[in-house]
């Protein structure tokens, strides 16, 4: 049987900082548009800031669902699952932002990730204001090892200048698959340092 917690500390914080990989999932408001549901890694990029309140980091991918999502309403779910060890899964519900690289507070929520990994291709922290923290068992989780991260994120980030990454802001990123606003074309068409 499952177990709400009140917060995120103690062996719940050690497993959730632990987990090579974590999903997270959206949805925009009513009962039209797409639910999306994203995996995320590689070592460094997220964190747990207090007991109500974490963050990952969020480069430059394929679309931009989460951040038009959490625009639209910012209800937001991260999910933990122990693919080795005792079988357990958290989840963390919350209220999400994402905070651009651009944003005046983007260094000091940068600050706060102890070794991240490369930052060319990073287009915003997003952080989640935790609402409630459970978990359940995770008996039907397969059991698979970790071989460790891909690097071919960052690697296609490294080949892309400032400009190249604004405009694949402005190209892919602009709009949701539901056609709701994710990164504002004025964020979108400034080029990064």
């Amino acid at each position: 049987m499952g177990k709400v917690y009140d917060g995120i500390s103690g062996r719940l914080r050690e497993f959730v900082e632990a987990q090579p990989v974590f999903f997270v999932a959206t949805a925009p408001s009513g009962a039209q548009g797409h639910v999306n549901v994203s995996p995320k890694g590689m070592t460094g990029t997220f964190v747990v800031l207090d007991e109500a309140r974490v963050a990952y980091l969020d480069y430059h991918g394929s679309g931009a669902e989460t951040i038009a999502h959490l625009r639209d309403n910012g209800r937001i779910t991260l999910m933990f699952c122990a693919f080795d060890g005792a079988p357990k899964i958290v989840r963390l519900h919350g209220r999400g932002v994402a905070v651009p690289v651009d944003d005046p507070g983007f260094a000091d929520l940068l600050a706060a990730f102890p070794a991240p990994p490369d930052r060319h291709g990073l287009r915003a922290v997003i952080t989640v204001d935790v609402t409630r923290v459970s978990d359940s068992c995770g008996f039907a989780v397969p059991l698979m090892s970790y071989q460790g991260d891909r690097d071919l994120l960052v690697q296609a980030h490294s080949r892309r200048s400032a400009a190249d990454l604004a405009d694949y802001r402005v190209t892919k990123n602009a709009v949701s698959i539901d056609g709701l606003p994710a990164i504002s074309p004025a964020r979108a068409r400034a080029p990064r340092g």
